[in-house]
């Protein structure tokens, strides 16, 4: 997902470097355009989620794309959010609803009226199994908008430690269980679109997604560095958005491209995200998009950084690993295999986070887990006391869980949070880590960053 302005200002760059964030709200500016001017452009337009959409498919058929959860937090992003799940909840709806949901609930009752621009009617809603939450909130669209939905069914990861391997027995019935849905949405998109399925085409955008891929992984594996190139839980939120809202397109393979050759440059000369790097963190969960920028400073103020964010690998629908590469002579049947690997790989960042967390812990060279609970996202959050017990019993990880919620501005304590963020890096030099520099305190004084 996005956070379009969370960012230091762009003016910090120099002039003629490629700044990730400045061109990043270029782009989402662009996107909000191009669905305003969608129906009179005669275009189709369909409602997709970050996890399980097969958008491959839809932007064959050209389709213009509106996804949801963008649309409920850049409500959050720009801070009025509250007006959104106010009107939702005075017209009916629970407190405890996903505020994703209830932010697109007020957006309906606004008559489409987003802070960004107006958001079109959809021609057809793509549901899936990666979130409980979707199915019901597609059920919301048929109900108030009589939208036509179609809902795809993913395997996911069976158990723990349980895997499916490419080209083996149990991946290809999954490949064949996914593909006999897809060649269903085909027929559907060529009855509203009046066009027939063109398999080159399909090939066209799945070399696009392979490359953007690429980079993706790429720009993903140099924060294995110390110190890291940029934060995962700030900067990361741009690139994912970006890597969701233009995956298939060569706008999206150029950002993608110019991204990993601007931060191997900061790499190569040794430029962190943080001055000081004394803390490699990794943040497990959603974020909270009303006050990212201010959760991020109270751990940059320590010198923590996050290097790793398992929601980049669950935002992004599981699309992150090397493997997962389209074989574009077989487009559809491609497509398939890899949406059967890619479903199980995000699906198993919530009911199987211990075994990916584990790895990822390694990988970055983690000394801390910071667990952000949602307080309506009980998918995401409910297993986190397990996991968080898991990680310390097994690899004597320590771990921090706060809670507050997607974009309700309601749930968000300020001095409560920093009191546990405090505390946690406490522990952490407790635990033998460098004590901060008397420019630190006096910053963490301040709250603000050194």
């Amino acid at each position: 997902m996005t956070t379009e302005m969370l960012e230091r200002p762009a003016s910090q760059a120099p002039a003629d470097e490629f700044n990730p964030i400045q061109e990043g709200q270029r782009l989402m500016k662009a996107w909000y355009a191009d669905l305003e001017k969608a129906k009179e452009r005669g275009q189709k337009v369909a409602n997709v989620f970050v996890m399980g959409n097969a958008i491959e498919i839809l932007r064959t058929f050209d389709f213009q794309l509106v996804f949801p959860e963008i649309n409920s937090l850049q409500t959050g992003v720009k801070k009025v959010s509250e007006e959104y799940l106010r009107e939702s909840e005075d017209y009916g709806y629970s407190p405890d609803v996903c505020s994703y949901v209830k932010a697109d609930v007020g957006l309906i009752l606004r008559q489409q009226k987003h802070p960004a621009g107006t958001i079109p009617h959809a021609d057809i809603a793509i549901t899936s199994n990666m979130c409980s939450t979707f199915i019901k909130w597609g059920e919301i669209w048929e109900r108030m908008l009589k939208t036509p939905t179609f809902t795809l069914d993913l395997p996911g990861q069976r158990g723990s430690n349980w895997q499916v391997r490419r080209g083996d027995a149990q991946h290809m019935a999954d490949s064949q269980w996914v593909e006999s849905q897809f060649r269903d949405l085909i027929i559907r998109c060529e009855n509203i679109t009046g066009k027939r399925f063109d398999p080159e085409k399909l090939a066209v955008v799945q070399d696009r997604v392979n490359r953007m891929v690429y980079h993706w992984n790429n720009v993903m594996a140099l924060n294995r560095v110390c110190p890291a190139p940029y934060n995962a839980m700030l900067d990361g939120l741009t690139y994912i958005g970006i890597m969701n809202v233009y995956r298939g397109t060569e706008e999206g393979v150029e950002y993608m491209r110019r991204l990993e050759e601007q931060l191997r440059a900061k790499v190569a000369r040794g430029e962190g995200r943080v001055k000081e790097e004394r803390f490699r963190l990794l943040f497990s969960g959603t974020p909270c998009y009303v006050s990212m920028r201010r959760l991020v400073e109270l751990f940059e103020s320590w010198g923590g950084v996050f290097a790793y964010s398992d929601y980049l690998t669950f935002a992004a629908g599981g699309m992150d690993a090397g493997e997962m590469v389209y074989d574009t002579a077989r487009p559809l049947e491609s497509l398939a295999e890899i949406s059967a690997l890619a479903a199980q790989r995000g699906l198993s960042n919530q009911f199987f986070a211990h075994e990916r967390l584990a790895q990822q812990i390694r990988e970055y060279d983690v000394d801390g887990v910071v667990f952000h609970g949602i307080k309506s996202c009980r998918f995401v959050s409910s297993g986190m006391a397990d996991t968080r017990n898991y990680l310390n019993q097994r690899m004597n990880i320590p771990s921090l869980y706060v809670e507050s919620d997607l974009i309700d501005p309601r749930y968000w304590s300020d001095a409560q949070i920093k009191n546990r963020v405090d505390a946690f890096f406490e522990s952490l030099h407790q635990r033998g880590g460098p004590a901060p520099s008397a420019r630190a305190q006096a910053a963490i004084a301040q709250g603000s960053q050194p």
